[in-house]
């Protein structure tokens, strides 16, 4: 992982590297970037992939006490990493609440001045915010203080207890190995628990932060793809549908056997849409 530092503070991220065009792709909330590892295998060869730790709960180092964490705040980071990296024609790819964060990014001419192309990926759009029975959960977790929040983590040790609806058990249905890790920052650093529930309170703070920002879609121009889980229980499939209606040039593709975090359920799948 490497280091960059930008205005909310230290921001971790990994770079494949080489000479081929541009990916960066985004996390959700409680979430980190190994989300995005078995994508980033298959992406790697032709892509060079940044995928930045966000400040979104599960990052490693915490970021600075004033650092803005609502949704446009976090889209004006991403913008912000673009920028010092000398990142252009980047192809934007956002899964969860990665997804409203790029939607954010697009919406807005000048934040997306470096982005090529969109891709969407079962995420937050319209008037889900916070989404479905596990948004709702996250969002009151994120109204307690540091030190409680942080001890109702701990049962996140426990496999029976991430597999509840309430927790990643309708985000994922392989990919638990991966969710195990993304509670440890939180456990054992007490500035990433304040971080969690920061962010927690300004994500879920204005709920129509991305219906208003659907207005404005339609003004990228550029291609784009929406994949979306067919069955999803969190991020409705008819959202999917509707973001893809509402980009000029975008192409919607179903997933089927998976939950939301399809870079978990079906890496191999998603990766083939990027490709294509």
């Amino acid at each position: 992982m490497g280091e960059i530092e930008l205005s909310a503070g230290t921001i971790e991220y990994r770079d494949t590297g080489g000479d081929g065009p541009v990916m960066v792709l985004l996390h959700g909330l409680l979430m980190d970037a190994t989300l995005w590892d078995e994508v980033v295998a298959g992406l790697a060869p032709r892509y060079r992939c940044v995928v930045p730790a966000l400040p979104l709960g599960a990052h490693r180092r915490p970021v600075r006490r004033d650092a803005d964490l609502s949704l446009p705040g976090l889209a004006r980071l991403v913008a912000e990493l673009l920028q010092r990296l000398g990142l252009s024609d980047v192809t934007l790819v956002g899964n969860d609440t990665g997804g409203a964060i790029a939607q954010l990014v697009a919406a807005d001419p000048e934040l997306s001045k470096r982005v090529g192309r969109l891709v969407l990926v079962s995420c937050e759009a319209f008037d889900n915010l916070p989404p479905g029975l596990t948004g709702r959960t996250i969002a009151l977790l994120g109204r307690l203080p540091a030190w409680a929040f942080r001890a109702f983590m701990q049962q996140m040790r426990l496999k029976p207890v991430r597999r509840l609806p309430i927790a990643f058990g309708w985000l994922t249905r392989r990919g638990d190995a991966v969710t195990r890790g993304w509670a440890r920052p939180i456990l054992s650093e007490p500035g990433i628990a304040r971080d969690a529930v920061r962010v927690l309170r300004a994500v879920f703070a204005d709920r129509t932060v991305l219906s208003r920002a659907a207005e404005r879609l339609a003004g990228f121009e550029r291609p784009a793809l929406v994949v979306w889980a067919a069955r999803d229980r969190v991020m409705p499939p008819e959202h999917g549908r509707r973001l893809a209606a509402l980009l000029p040039q975008a192409r919607l593709v179903e997933v089927p056997d998976s939950e939301t975090l399809i870079p978990l359920d079906q890496p191999h799948r998603l990766t083939e849409a990027l490709l294509s």
